[in-house]
């Protein structure tokens, strides 16, 4: 497996530090930028992403364009040190456009358009918004694609929402056309026979309706994947003119935390660096780790969406949002510790939205690097100097790579049809959560973990696991199947194999394609009530050595062992002793079944002695304490640990007579690491021949 990849930028030699800046903002005060350049040197902050939403000041009236305040900008960069990553501005169009061309504007699922207003407002399919963002991206290219302040294109801004337009009717049409061939193929894998739904003519298929259609599920499911691939179209259609004037020129666009409107494994395939947004909710009082672990989850999830490859952090914010419900500060050591947790999980980047605060509008009071104030004499400009200077100093990093022998399956159409479906559990059948949950374990037992899709790669992995895999295709299932027969490790739970990508259910008995790997057959699932709770028994002699009993809550299934072992059993209800946990032999490994959702201490015992039995490396072989983290990044030469403390109290690690280096200090530690409150200790090990 590959462990080292090139530097995003090979004008860069280390990690990218910058922010979201928008001198458009300011070009009424030319002083700004001479004073945002000083600022940004002295936070060592080298990369800036500028342009994102600045269409009206490059085009201000239909065909006049300005770009002098751009030019003055990228030159100022280019005599300081300093690049950028040039935004398309699709993310917001103009006000003149949305006047001439109504039809630019997106249609709601009622069938209303929307008046001109926000941000990604806009109808992908448009034929007058492709022409306008294809002359602009052409006029942008032709202009900066061979500028030496330019790195890249950051491509409009965090893609999302859906068209109802009749332009968008006609395309969805013509997608069922090429997916289905015939309109009795579409009939069949809808199912539409029931409610006597049958179609006769294509033109009667619309986009599902909350005034009409939203009971057909495969439906559902197909005008999910059409959105996506609507929007996987636009942004080719983005980025065409670029790659036109300069091939090599990077392209990214910057995506937002497992957002379910968009498959984000389609769009990685047409971009050449991934990038996102992160906008934690720090300092919750309930569960600190909590948050940690599902910020984990999607830096290993933005990773593994290009075979490990280092994305970038796009956005984060360097002290607080405006927008969600509580607007807590960082405390002092969170942002080099939030900063330092992207970089622990494979990103080459720290990057901020915003750079400066904006003095009007919505989001004048998010958190910045420079504040209305205007000077580096605050809290949080000396935190993000702090940053910057340690970023200089672990720069080596960059370019390295998380590699891991474990993987989390969550494929997008798995996740809206499992959240479509009625039954078993309506009141919210958790999925986000429960993924979250198995992944937690090996969260706080240090070990790497690829978030993948059911389509990718199986066989570079020693453990796979798939919470709910409700829709599993026959390609899967094989593909599972065989991953198991060669000797590896499956894992899956309650609700999986029943339906495929139709969202048909499988017949013959669940888990459908899973089931001669699981060695099981499920008769029945039962859905329990809010408060309402069973129990697992695990027998006295299980591999495992798990303990007595779990506690077990919402959903129940019911199975038969086919060829699996029985590893623990229900506890009550007319269910009492049938299997609640199995493990099957095929070929030289094993397949593990949940049947229920169980409370911990459950997945912490059970993963804990799975990845000891299958030899699972660990980013660091010691007890961690709980809301304590251990990363690995792997270079060819060199291993880096991230010992990271979302606790909220102090923590002394023990090393057990690991020889590592303290980055930081250069001292070398081999009994432990003390971790202060938010603490973060970046070690690094030399790779010995094996």
């Amino acid at each position: 497996m590959t462990t080292s990849f090139p530097l995003i930028s090979p004008k860069l030699n280390g990690f990218m530090h910058g922010a979201d800046y928008n001198p458009d903002q300011w070009q009424h005060s030319p002083e700004i930028l001479e004073e945002d350049i000083r600022l940004m040197k002295l936070a060592k902050c080298n990369v800036m992403a500028i342009g994102i939403f600045a269409w009206s000041a490059i085009e201000p009236e239909e065909g006049h364009f300005t770009f002098d305040w751009l030019d003055q900008v990228l030159n100022r960069f280019a005599e300081n040190g300093i690049y950028a990553w040039l935004a398309t501005p699709s993310g917001a169009r103009p006000v003149w456009m949305s006047a001439r061309y109504p039809e630019v504007l997106r249609v709601n699922a009622q069938r209303v358009r929307n008046l001109h207003g926000g941000r990604h407002n806009h109808c992908y399919t448009s034929p007058i918004y492709r022409e306008k963002i294809r002359l602009m991206n052409s006029k942008l290219a032709e202009r900066y694609a061979h500028h030496p302040a330019v790195i890249g294109w950051h491509i409009s801004n965090e893609y999302g929402g859906e068209c109802h337009c009749d332009y968008c009717q006609e395309a969805f049409r013509e997608w069922l056309k090429e997916r289905y061939g015939t309109l009795d193929q579409v009939n069949q894998a809808w199912w539409t026979s029931f409610w006597s739904h049958t179609y006769s003519n294509w033109s009667q298929i619309e986009s599902p309706a909350p005034h009409g259609e939203t009971a057909v599920h495969g439906h559902n499911l197909d005008w999910k994947r059409f959105v996506t691939d609507r929007t996987v179209d636009f942004c080719s259609h983005e980025i065409a003119p670029l790659r036109e004037v300069r091939p090599e020129l990077p392209v990214t666009a910057n995506m937002m935390d497992w957002f379910e409107g968009v498959d984000y494994r389609k769009l990685a395939k047409i971009l050449d660096i991934i990038s996102w947004d992160a906008y934690p909710t720090w300092h919750d009082l309930q569960d600190p780790g909590k948050v940690a672990a599902w910020f984990s989850f999607n830096h290993d999830l933005f990773r593994s969406l290009k075979g490990g490859q280092p994305f970038m952090l796009m956005e984060s914010t360097p002290s607080m949002t405006n927008w969600q419900a509580v607007s807590k500060l960082k405390r002092p050591g969170m942002h080099v510790l939030s900063s330092l947790h992207a970089v622990a999980h494979g990103s080459d980047s720290v990057q901020y939205f915003q750079w400066r605060k904006s003095r009007g509008s919505s989001e004048k009071l998010h958190g910045a690097v420079v504040d209305h104030v205007g000077h580096e004499h605050t809290r949080v400009f000396r935190e993000v100097a702090e940053l910057g200077e340690i970023l200089v100093k672990i720069g080596e990093i960059a370019g390295s790579t998380v590699s891991a022998q474990t993987a989390i399956i969550t494929d997008w159409d798995n996740r809206w049809a499992i959240k479509d479906s009625q039954g078993p559990l309506n009141r919210g059948i958790d999925y986000e959560n429960t993924v979250i949950q198995h992944y937690r374990a090996f969260w706080e037992l240090g070990v790497p973990v690829d978030i993948i899709g059911s389509e990718d790669d199986l066989s570079k992995y020693k453990l796979i696991v798939a919470p709910m895999m409700y829709l599993c295709t026959e390609q899967a299932g094989s593909a599972i199947e065989a991953f198991v027969a060669g000797g590896g490790t499956f894992i899956t739970t309650y609700w999986s194999g029943i339906v495929n990508e139709s969202d048909l259910c499988h017949m013959g008995g669940f888990p459908g394609p899973l089931r001669r790997t699981l060695g099981i057959w499920s008769e029945e699932i039962d859905g329990l009530h809010l408060g309402e709770e069973n129990a697992i028994v695990c027998d006295v002699n299980n591999h495992l050595k798990l303990k007595k009993s779990y506690d077990a809550y919402d959903l129940c299934d019911l199975i038969h062992t086919e060829s699996a072992e029985v590893l623990a059993e229900y506890r009550d209800d007319f269910y009492a002793g049938f299997p609640a946990l199995t493990v099957n032999t095929l070929g030289q490994g094993k397949a593990y079944y949940i049947a229920t959702r169980v409370k911990e201490p459950f997945y912490d015992d059970f993963y804990s002695q799975v990845i000891e039995q299958v030899g699972i490396k660990r980013a660091l072989k010691t007890n961690l304490p709980q809301g304590v983290t251990a990363q690995l990044r792997t270079s060819g030469e060199n291993e880096y640990i991230f010992l990271l403390n979302f606790s909220d109290k102090e923590q002394e690690i023990p090393l057990h007579g690991a020889l590592l280096m303290d980055m930081s200090s250069a001292k070398i530690e081999s009994v432990s690491v003390h971790l202060p409150v938010h603490g973060v200790k970046v070690l690094k090990r030399a790779i010995t021949s094996k």
